[in-house]
């Protein structure tokens, strides 16, 4: 399935303090309200806040903008400022946030660590890549990628049908983040 970043509906964060658009979401196993997995976009135009996310690793990766550096429980610094770098946190910490400068886009791969394990990997070479049993999403950060489902521009994602191995072909200049989730085996 193809996803169109500019179909994806801004929603408030979860703290009502920023903006967020979700790609994609895999429904809890539990049946509670919360998810299993969760890709979205945010904006972060204000020094607010990050929402807690107990019992979520999340990876977020830098887009558009000058960064930011994000204190994690007061104690932890982390300077958010090279693109495409994904840094790995958990949701339950307390993370503050100071821009480098102006508004910034980041990529945010969230996933509840007592179900499953995340990873997130950045591919960026011209070449044809295979996806794997694993991967659940991938965003053209940059550039064009062709899929088995269609060509992506850069905003653009792609959910192959699971499970499967399909194919991609990355274009010249062209950036893609690959989300896939590990489910812990019972």
């Amino acid at each position: 399935m193809l996803i169109r970043l500019d179909q994806c509906p801004p929603q408030p964060w979860k703290n009502g303090l920023g903006r967020t658009r979700e790609l994609a979401v895999q429904p809890s196993v539990d049946g509670g309200a919360g998810f299993l997995w969760r890709v979205s976009i945010a904006e972060v135009d204000s020094a607010a806040p990050f929402s807690a996310f107990p019992g979520v690793d999340r990876t977020i990766v830098l887009l558009d903008g000058a960064g930011f550096t994000m204190t994690l429980d007061g104690r932890c610094e982390h300077a958010l400022t090279t693109p495409f770098e994904p840094f790995d946190f958990p949701g339950e910490a307390g993370v503050t946030v100071a821009l480098a400068g102006g508004p910034t886009r980041d990529f945010n791969l969230m996933v509840r660590r007592m179900y499953a394990r995340g990873d997130l990997q950045v591919w960026h070479q011209p070449t044809t890549r295979m996806t794997d049993e694993a991967t659940v999403l991938v965003f053209c950060a940059r550039g064009m990628i062709d899929t088995d489902e269609g060509r992506l521009h850069a905003g653009d994602a792609w959910r192959p049908a699971a499970p499967a191995i399909a194919s991609m072909s990355l274009h010249e200049g062209a950036l893609a983040l690959v989300a896939r989730i590990m489910p812990h085996l019972a």
